[in-house]
């Protein structure tokens, strides 16, 4: 006994070293078999899927799978294995009581089945109310601002109160319904052993079992269910890696965006031709717009909210592609092209700008990994960084905080703006910059985009008209056609939609406050 405890001892130190590092190391894989795949898809794809849900994905699914692959796999071998080699040594023994036993199993199967079957079914609308609580609460967070400043905290944010409501509810029924099945299984197995016990003492009295067999079921005979209890309580459990696995399969086999011939253009003109684009609906945000943006010209797309100015420099940089007509780069359409190699020729500097939470250097590094630190320096300079990184008791070491949570909006502008020169991409993509700075920060701004465009092909979007009058050409949007396009004097003199949006800005910027007893009133 003592030689089969060192034996046992070092096969489970074995198996359980080899079976966690291979269950960590397909865990390993997995996460990043869904990083790589999440970076290949469309913006399409987020656009129709919750960022929670994603981050669940990723995070608990794959937890899941790993724990139940880890530990509830190895356990059911375990009670399978051992299941069958004390039927085999009882059976050997005296099969009349084996069978006895066995009988409860047997019972046991379909009942151990049904359970599993419930706790699939609940198990999966319980994932479902979880992955809502964890959206829900990421929206929380997110708009906390919001939220407090609306008096919605706590549970006057109904819609997370009501998704840990759900998540309450479903859980009690995973764990609730299947319960009375598994006690029924339990109380059968003590039933077929009492009433095993009840044989044995019968055949002991009419001589047909000799007493070290009877002292053998006993001892060895309880110990036959042990393992079964195991697989009773583990084997349901499978119905949450099966709904993970299927959760990680749809996002693993999400259709890519095409991957193109990796054909890279040596001009930069950008041409649209006859294309139509529309997002999850059926609503067309383009209708069949044509448009050319010479190489090393400033092109200006201006129009009502919802025209469609977005939407186009978002497909000449593919982060979605166009349904209908073709989108080219130096006569290249951009579906020929692999996504990193569009990325690759364009720069971007919009009104959100997101920052990691790591120091200002390392985020203007973003824009060219392989930079050296005196040409971050460079980009920080021109952007108008520096002057204010100085002040700060780290310099462009210091933290900038979750999204740039500790700098203000012009500050994490002009970190955007670095992160672009240092990039020194050939095409500029500007979503009014300026338009929510107050007039200090914009003149910096104003400096910095300055140093960005030069000698590069620029498409802007202009809320503020006065800062494109000098634009190469202005492409006026409505309801996703193009109404009108020309230079600023041009479309002036047309009097359509852009002479009206120039004069109800022209007289908006003539607007003050004036006090009256009753409120104040803008004139």
């Amino acid at each position: 006994m003592g030689g089969l405890f060192l034996v046992q001892l070092y096969v489970a130190r074995k198996a359980m070293f080899s079976s966690n590092q291979a269950t960590f190391e397909m865990s390993r894989r997995l996460r990043l078999a869904l990083g790589n795949k999440l970076q290949r898809l469309s913006l399409g794809y987020y656009k129709k899927r919750d960022p929670g849900d994603l981050a669940s994905v990723v995070l608990q699914d794959v937890a899941n799978f790993e724990n139940i692959f880890g530990h509830s796999v190895a356990n059911m071998a375990n009670a399978v294995f051992g299941t069958l080699v004390l039927s085999l040594f009882l059976l050997w023994l005296d099969w009349r009581l084996a069978a006895t036993l066995l009988l409860a199993i047997v019972i046991a199967v379909p009942l151990i089945q049904l359970s599993k079957r419930l706790v699939e079914k609940y198990g999966k609308q319980q994932i479902i109310a979880r992955n809502a609580t964890g959206a829900r609460f990421l929206e929380y967070v997110q708009g906390i601002r919001h939220i407090k400043s609306y008096g919605m905290t706590g549970e006057r944010f109904h819609s997370l109160e009501q998704a840990l409501a759900s998540l309450r509810r479903e859980s009690i029924k995973t764990e609730a319904i299947p319960g009375p099945i598994v006690l029924t299984v339990g109380v059968l197995f003590e039933v077929f052993f009492v009433l095993m016990v009840w044989l044995a003492l019968f055949f002991l009295a009419e001589g047909n079992l000799t007493p070290s067999v009877l002292i053998a079921f006993l001892i060895v005979g309880y110990r036959l269910y042990e393992p079964m209890k195991i697989l009773m309580v583990e084997y349901p459990v499978l119905s949450y890696m099966n709904v993970s696995l299927s959760r990680m399969i749809d996002v693993l086999e999400a259709p890519e965006q095409e991957a193109g011939q990796n054909r890279c253009p040596t001009t930069y003109d950008i041409a649209f031709d006859r294309v139509s684009f529309s997002y999850v609906d059926d609503k067309l945000v383009l209708n069949d717009v044509s448009l050319q943006a010479p190489a090393g010209t400033m092109t200006a797309l201006v129009g009502p909210s919802g025209s469609g100015k977005t939407t186009i420099t978002s497909l000449i940089a593919r982060f979605w592609d166009a349904q209908q007509g073709t989108i080219s780069i130096g006569g290249i359409d951009v579906k020929d092209m692999a996504p990193a190699t569009v990325y690759s020729l364009i720069s971007e500097v919009f009104q959100e700008v997101y920052l990691f939470n790591d120091s200002i250097y390392h985020n203007i590094q973003v824009g060219n990994p392989q930079a050296s630190e005196a040409q971050i320096i460079a980009a920080a300079e021109k952007a108008q960084v520096l002057e204010f990184a100085e002040t700060l008791p780290q310099g462009l070491r210091t933290l900038v905080g979750e999204g740039g949570s500790k700098l203000s909006g012009g500050q994490k502008q002009r970190i955007s703006i670095a992160r672009a020169l240092l990039k020194d991409a050939p095409i500029v993509l500007l979503d009014e910059a300026t338009a929510s700075l107050d007039p200090e920060n914009e003149i910096y701004i104003q400096r910095a985009i300055e140093e960005l465009v030069k000698d590069k092909m620029v498409i802007v979007i202009a809320h503020k008209l006065a800062t494109i009058q000098r634009a190469d050409q202005i492409i006026v949007l409505n309801e996703g056609k193009i109404a009108e396009r020309g230079k600023h004097h041009e479309l002036l003199a047309n009097e359509g939609l852009y002479f009206r949006l120039w004069s109800t800005q022209q007289r908006a910027s003539g607007w003050k406050v004036e006090g009256r007893s009753q409120g104040a009133l803008l004139r």
